[in-house]
């Protein structure tokens, strides 16, 4: 392999095979950097030792498909090459076999500046060359291997489930496929095994896993595409801690065979908790958590507002965001996505003249510095009263949600806009969070119905059997 050879294999013969990534001819000498996905080893061709091969050497351009064989030399002190691995040592080219030519590429692998996405995905080829997309590609092995490795030995079995199946109803549209042999009739592809694997479990294979293709057909997103890979698993009789033992020992390590360690056991959250203080069942915990400031206010402030008393009030804290000009304030506006009349107080020294004892006590509640940026979001005055049917306190009530969700959504828009100012993106390293005990069933406003609030695959809780 093109990256193996190292001073050590100093005065052997070696037959490298790959492509050519540069070409430098300086007359007499020619030099070639051979790559394949291991790495770059540097043969020369001598015109005074070989004529013929020296002008054979001549004609080779980028990408072209080679062998070269030949001696391995050690290089001059001075011409060391400490960036590679190779970078002691070069070939003495003895014979040189052109394997396949190349036409000039619309780029090149080794290119510092990148085409554009449309030009890299028509010539795919090409872009996985790159040292980048290799390592990607090397990665998602290592890491897959891992994983296999830490549940095959914690006894699960790998079994491949059928791709070619019926419509089953879960999140999205079915991808269909015709059939020849039945006509009228499709075949669906699986947005995910779950039907299988609860056929597994009942079959008496309590342990399954899989790393397995799915596919739905919806609109693309960030975290959304027609075809995705998901490490899927299941296992018969079990309680959350197991779980979390099992998704957090492969998950330990996937991430080692990255080069990361993570700290066990994960944090924990409910999923109560985490829309109180995130707005969201996924929340980014990098910046600081809202604060509901309504006890801040007194009755007639909130009136004067136009706030509900009974919705919370929320605050949320940028740090170092530093002085707004009107203009920045007003950006805030369009970032703002409102649920059910929630409303945004963006300008908070206003909200300092007129409630100057309320702004304090916000101040103190959230921890502000003077440079933080501060904006509020409530609810309108529609009734936040109504009855608790949950057994997890203190429950998020469907109004309250409202609120919590606009700010949520506003906490995460803002912390992007001033990433640059409060710099907590920037960390590289990883925190895991579990968040347990969510609902298991929402009120679907659109279509008028209570839904599964995650997935209807889910045990509820031991106080919540006689709902059912």
């Amino acid at each position: 392999m093109c990256g193996a050879l190292r001073a050590s294999d100093a005065e052997k013969k070696a037959v490298l095979m790959g492509w050519v990534n540069r070409r430098r001819d300086l007359g007499n000498l020619i030099f070639i950097d051979v790559r394949d996905r291991t790495g770059i080893t540097q043969v020369v061709f001598h015109k005074e030792n070989n004529p013929a091969l020296h002008q054979k050497a001549g004609e080779l351009r980028n990408e072209y498909v080679i062998a070269a064989i030949g001696a391995v030399k050690l290089r001059e002190p001075n011409t060391i090459n400490k960036n590679i691995g190779t970078g002691e040592i070069e070939l003495i080219a003895e014979e040189l076999r052109i394997l396949n030519e190349a036409k000039q590429p619309q780029f090149l692998p080794g290119d510092s500046v990148l085409p554009n996405e449309e030009l890299r995905l028509k010539y795919r080829y090409i872009d996985l060359r790159r040292d980048a997309m290799q390592f990607n590609i090397e990665l998602r092995h290592k890491v897959a291997i891992a994983i296999r490795d830490y549940l095959s030995s914690q006894g699960f079995f790998e079994i491949e489930t059928p791709f070619m199946t019926r419509s089953t109803p879960e999140g999205a549209r079915d991808y269909l496929v015709p059939s020849r042999v039945q006509p009228g009739h499709f075949y669906a592809l699986p947005q995910s095994p779950q039907l299988f694997k609860q056929i597994l479990m009942i079959s008496g294979f309590d342990k399954y896993f899989q790393i397995v293709r799915c596919f739905r057909d919806e609109d693309l997103r960030a975290d959304r595409q027609p075809e995705f890979t998901q490490i899927d698993l299941e296992i018969s009789y079990p309680q959350p801690e197991r779980v979390w033992e099992v998704v957090e020992g492969f998950l330990t390590a996937a991430f080692k065979s990255a080069g990361h360690e993570i700290k066990t056991p994960f944090s924990r959250m409910t999923y109560d908790e985490a829309i109180r203080l995130y707005g969201s069942d996924k929340p980014d915990m990098r910046l600081p958590a809202m604060t509901d400031v309504r006890e801040a206010f007194a009755a007639e402030n909130l009136a004067t507002l136009g706030v509900s008393p009974n919705l919370p009030v929320m605050a949320i804290r940028i740090p170092k965001v530093g002085e707004l000009s009107r203009k920045e304030r007003d950006d805030i506006k369009p970032l703002f996505v409102s649920k059910d009349g929630a409303k945004l107080f963006e300008d908070f020294k206003r909200l300092e003249k007129s409630f100057p004892e309320a702004a304090a006590t916000i101040r103190e509640k959230n921890g502000a510095q003077a440079d933080d940026l501060i904006v509020i979001v409530a609810g309108n005055h529609k009734p936040g009263e109504h009855k608790s049917a949950g057994g997890v306190k203190p429950e998020v009530k469907q109004h309250d949600h409202a609120v919590y969700t606009s700010a949520g959504l506003l906490r995460v828009a803002l912390a992007q806009k001033y990433a640059a100012q409060h710099g907590a993106f920037a960390r590289s390293d990883f925190h895991f969070l579990w968040v347990t005990d969510f609902p298991m069933f929402e009120w679907d406003e659109d279509g008028k119905r209570w839904a599964a609030a995650h997935h209807p695959f889910t045990s509820p809780h031991e106080r919540d059997m006689d709902k059912l």
